[in-house]
């Protein structure tokens, strides 16, 4: 990147920018007394003015801020612009954290992956330090590029209302927010050129071999068409509100979300008046226990959700249906949702950790001396093993795909089953601890709805 952001300029008017943003904020709220924050920096203009709003935000409720750069380790500069970004906020009293993306990178699709990571860096991050909201810069230009994307795409409404303001990133206890999406990028370079705080530019937004760089460059000294896109937004976001609203009255009236990271739903209520909105929550079920990211295309989605509804009426889920890293079938009275065991991940050995995760559980582990220890599916081989010292009841096809602690080929814990000892047990295995948290991938709902 180079630094630009040098020549002072008049400050922003008429809007008052950081007024402004304190009212985005409030409007995300409510937050605990003197709030943390995480603020993605990566030393564009638009993220050192999100610093500086949000520092000042935080400050005047007692609260601080830490600025977190990713360094992708994709260009030779990266490392020396991060340091760039932190001396920029020493300067202005902010602590600063640089995050490293380690390993070898992807030859293909390199952009995604990286938006990947950098989430997951993010979000780790903020759960080891206990930071409930990270935020992030998008703002009115990057919207209107988003939806001339999906426009591309034929998006539905959901698609059409572009970014959330806010929702929980996957693995829960932590919301990114987006307080700047009403304000325009020009505002921002302009915010910063009142202070005469510069700022890094970065070569890859120039670089036409990304669609998002051609969608910017299509949207350029057009702000009459960037406004009408952002009239579009904001119309369907109001209907996505209303769609999330009507998904989670029906999710919490029929959805019995297990700890053990499975569900059971009742099709019933969509058999009439609520049919139109039963696929979508099928879609966010599906995502939410195979742990994927979208929800499956709409053709393979329909099909399967015209399966269940038939289940009574001679078709349907005879023999069950896979889809998106799930097994559904029938259960009794009602549909059974859990994950496909044939796509689980690999049991993982733990070496000295205690705690880590596995799938979409986070493990912990008590202290022990044992070693060879590992945390993968408990499987029908260890099943046949502990279904004798089982004290918890589930339906058959959830056993198999519970995350279990073993030993040499030994069950040594099932924490979902609590199982009772081995009459050979060996001391140490009367003694363990060990405990597996569900944290899906997507929450129930975009916004955080967990039926647990």
């Amino acid at each position: 990147m180079q630094q630009s952001g040098h020549n002072p300029c008049p400050m922003p008017t008429p809007a008052n920018v950081s007024k402004d943003f304190a009212a985005a904020m409030e409007a995300l709220g409510p937050f605990e007394a003197a709030p943390h924050l995480a603020v993605a920096v990566s030393g564009g203009a638009d993220s050192m003015a999100l610093a500086l709003l949000a520092h000042k935000w935080a400050g005047g409720k007692g609260g601080t801020v830490t600025a977190l750069s990713v360094n992708h380790d994709l260009r030779r500069e990266a490392a020396a612009e991060c340091r760039q970004v932190r001396d920029w906020m020493a300067d202005n009293g902010i602590t600063h954290k640089t995050l490293r993306w380690p390993g070898v990178k992807p030859h293909s699709g390199i952009q995604a992956a990286a938006r990947q990571a950098r989430y997951k860096l993010l979000a780790q991050w903020c759960r080891s330090h206990n930071v409930l909201h990270l935020l992030t810069a998008h703002h009115g230009d990057d919207q209107a590029e988003t939806l001339l994307l999906r426009l591309d795409k034929n998006s539905g409404v959901e698609g059409l209302a572009g970014m959330a303001k806010g929702r929980v990133l996957s693995g829960g206890r932590v919301r990114l927010l987006r307080p700047l999406l009403d304000r325009r990028h020009d505002d921002l370079t302009t915010f910063l050129k009142a202070r005469k705080q510069p700022w890094l530019q970065d070569p890859s937004n120039q670089d036409t071999k990304f669609a998002r760089v051609r969608a910017r460059q299509q949207l350029t000294g057009d702000s009459r068409r960037t406004e009408q896109l952002l009239t579009m937004a904001r119309e369907a976001g109001h209907e996505r509100r209303k769609l999330r609203d009507a998904l989670a009255d029906l999710a919490a009236r029929s959805v019995q979300l297990h700890p053990a990271g499975y569900c059971l739903f009742d099709p019933r209520p969509f058999q009439d008046q609520h049919a139109a909105l039963f696929q979508p929550l099928l879609g966010d079920l599906l995502r939410c226990i195979g742990g994927g990211t979208y929800r499956p295309r709409r053709e393979r989605l329909r099909n399967l959700a015209q399966d269940v509804l038939n289940k009574g009426s001679g078709g349907g889920l005879a023999g069950g249906r896979t889809l998106a890293g799930t097994r559904i079938l029938t259960y009794r009275d009602r549909i059974l949702i859990c994950r496909e065991a044939g796509r689980l991940p690999a049991a993982e050995g733990l070496r000295a950790a205690k705690s880590g995760h596995w799938g979409r559980f986070a493990w912990r582990l008590g202290k022990t001396d044992v070693s060879d220890l590992s945390v993968g599916a408990l499987g029908g081989f260890g099943w046949r093993q502990v279904r004798n010292r089982a004290q918890v009841a589930f339906p058959g096809p959830v056993n198999p795909v519970l995350p279990a602690l073993w030993r040499q080929g030994q069950v040594i814990a099932v924490p979902h089953l609590k199982l009772t000892p081995s009459d050979d047990a060996h001391e140490w295995e009367r003694e363990i601890t060990f405990s597996a948290q569900f944290l899906p991938q997507n929450a129930l709902q975009p916004d955080g709805l967990m039926l647990l």
